[in-house]
């Protein structure tokens, strides 16, 4: 059995000033650096076998600080993306509340055909190890809801540098 540690990233700019990301670089705060660091020496005494990343600065840079005593290089895959939210990115997410939904917003289904795929890429490359997977919130929560066979109104939503594992 694969274990999966599923991390958010840390903190960034973005999430303070709550303009919707999306796929867009993003940038860690001095607190998400802290956050990082937090998890970092939460996790440096796990023997991890690999360390996965979305391909994303805010994640890579999460997962660099966290990867850092184990002395292993970061696999980034596309895969942990955040959802791709079309025209609301780099909104202010309060002024979205009432708005109708862009055609360009990545689905629903397209989110969690990710999600799957995903896990299938785990299990397939990394058969009964430790893995670390730094992701975002979404597509975290669309992970979750694959494994678990739940909706992804179902599954909390998970906070900055939050550390949650499974078994795969």
């Amino acid at each position: 059995m694969t274990r999966l540690f599923l991390v958010r990233h840390g903190e960034t700019v973005d999430n303070v000033n709550r303009i919707m990301q999306g796929q867009t670089q993003g940038e860690l705060t001095d607190n998400g650096r802290r956050q990082a660091l937090e998890v970092m020496r939460r996790m440096e005494s796990i023997k991890v076998d690999a360390f996965v990343s979305s391909d994303l600065k805010r994640s890579v840079d999460t997962c660099t600080i966290i990867a850092r005593p184990h002395g292993m290089e970061i696999k980034t895959t596309k895969l942990l993306r955040e959802r791709d939210w079309g025209g609301f990115t780099g909104r202010f997410i309060p002024d979205l509340k009432d708005e109708p939904w862009p055609d360009d917003v990545e689905t629903l289904d397209a989110l969690l055909s990710r999600a799957r795929t995903f896990i299938a890429f785990v299990k397939s490359e990394y058969p009964d190890r430790t893995v670390v997977a730094v992701g975002h919130g979404i597509i975290n929560k669309a992970i979750q809801a694959v494994h678990y066979g739940k909706e992804m109104r179902d599954v909390a939503r998970m906070d900055n540098a939050e550390v949650r594992c499974l078994m795969l």
